[in-house]
């Protein structure tokens, strides 16, 4: 079985509600398996273990989350040669533009040598409840992709 490994970090009550979207939507794929980790609590192993991978994080002044990049610093060097290609997807929960968040990203991501497999979910400015459906679409998607083989 094919796993989907989230990574997400989800400090308030709205956060919650799109990783939840997330997951809810990915497992709404049969064959595949949907792994929920916070940040602070996955590593290497949990990637090494995932065909896939969703990246999920609010923007921080202008950057990703401090958990999402302590999971970077903690996983970059492990993951370097053992991961090129994997297939990702990221969403960002910003309060301004998400710009620096998305740059931030997708300069590790880069280096990783990951495979961007969708372009970035921004869900910008004040709170709205379709970003909720955008996030479950893009688990749906990500997971339909992993199990139909197409990455």
């Amino acid at each position: 079985m094919k796993r989907l490994l989230i990574v997400a970090h989800a400090p308030s009550e709205n956060t919650r509600a799109l990783r939840d979207a997330v997951e809810r939507g990915a497992l709404g794929e049969t064959g595949i398996e949907v792994k929920v980790v916070a940040p602070l609590q996955s590593g290497p192993d949990d990637v090494l273990a995932a065909q896939a991978v969703i990246l999920g994080t609010t923007e921080n002044l202008g950057y990703m989350s401090g958990a999402l990049k302590d999971f970077f610093d903690r996983s970059y060097n492990p993951l370097l040669e053992r991961t090129q290609g994997l297939p990702c997807a990221v969403y960002i929960r910003a309060g301004s533009d998400g710009t620096g968040t998305r740059r931030g990203i997708e300069t590790i991501l880069t280096g990783l040598r990951w495979k961007m497999v969708q372009e970035p979910l921004t869900c910008r400015g004040p709170w709205q409840p379709a970003f909720v459906e955008q996030c479950e679409e893009l688990g749906a998607a990500m997971a339909a992709g992993l199990a139909a083989g197409i990455f």
